[in-house]
């Protein structure tokens, strides 16, 4: 058996239809349904089966794309081992996705140093939030991702997955400078019911994180009127639009001008920051963990 096919198979499983696994991987819908064909002429047994308009896998099916789990992450171990021999050193390329707080105050400066103390080891880097690159890694599209995830809103754990943490964090209140709760150390919540709130896009744990704690600790509903997932942008749009927003201290808020940092007087936010590999780490991928730990630790 083939393992490209057998890869098929595990997107397939995946993904739920050959449509979305020939975007995925950028093959032709009749591509893959030709290999998926080659497949079960080389096991004797239909690895598909007729839904309606779509296709399921069969027990056999069900049973490969099991078995491929194994076999690619084998097959990943043993490149990366070939690699380092043939180097005489951890060699290979790592592709690492973090949500962009973490890529500028983490990932740069690790690969920064990664290319002194391993300079064969090439890092690629990509933006991505945790709800796009879980999948991403899963699928062995990614070797690591950079996740984040705020108190009393616990993401999926994946028996397939390792976690290690790189930090935790206050969520501290950012106020423009004249802003009318600017002046003291601590500001209650509810006084900021009327005042509109910058936040990330729905659907990300930061925009829920800001549901929560104002509703929790503020008793309102919050009026969130600019979205962005970019930290950035949600400090320049407190500064200038006179918005209120709940940010993380990985973006260091306390040196943007223009803006205030003050903590919440009843109650606290706390965000945990983590690395996330596949089960079965290569030494080259564990390389670029420890990077990441040293950076997270230098920050």
């Amino acid at each position: 058996m083939d393992l490209r096919r057998l890869h098929l198979l595990r997107e397939l499983r995946e993904l739920g239809t050959i449509h979305a696994t020939a975007t995925a991987l950028g093959y032709s819908t009749s591509a893959v349904s030709r290999q998926l064909a080659v497949l079960e002429r080389e096991v004797g047994a239909a690895v598909l089966e007729k839904v309606g308009r779509n296709v399921r896998l069969t027990p056999v099916g069900e049973l490969l794309a099991a078995r491929a789990d194994v076999l690619l992450a084998e097959a990943e171990a043993a490149e990366a081992a070939v690699a380092e021999v043939t180097a005489g050193r951890l060699a290979g390329v790592v592709r690492v996705a973090g949500f962009q707080s973490a890529v500028l105050r983490i990932v740069a400066p690790a690969v920064r140093a990664l290319a002194v103390t391993h300079p064969d080891i090439t890092v690629e880097v990509t933006e991505a939030e945790v709800e796009q690159s879980v999948p991403a890694l899963r699928l062995q599209h990614l070797d690591l991702l950079i996740g984040d995830e705020y108190a009393e809103q616990p993401r999926p754990v994946y028996d397939d997955l390792n976690l290690i943490t790189l930090l935790r964090e206050q969520i501290n209140l950012v106020l423009p400078e004249d802003h009318p709760a600017a002046s003291g150390a601590e500001v209650v919540l509810r006084d900021l019911a009327d005042t509109p709130w910058a936040a990330c896009q729905p659907g990300t744990g930061h925009h829920q994180m800001h549901l929560r704690v104002c509703r929790q600790l503020g008793g309102f509903e919050p009026r969130i009127r600019h979205t962005s997932d970019d930290f950035v942008i949600l400090l320049e749009l407190a500064r200038a639009t006179g918005s209120a927003a709940l940010l993380p201290e990985l973006i260091h808020p306390q040196d943007a001008p223009g803006v205030v940092v003050r903590e919440l007087a009843h109650g606290s936010v706390e965000r945990h920051v983590y690395v996330q590999t596949r089960r079965g780490t290569t030494p080259t991928v564990a390389a670029v963990v420890d990077a990441l730990r040293a950076a997270s630790a230098g920050g």
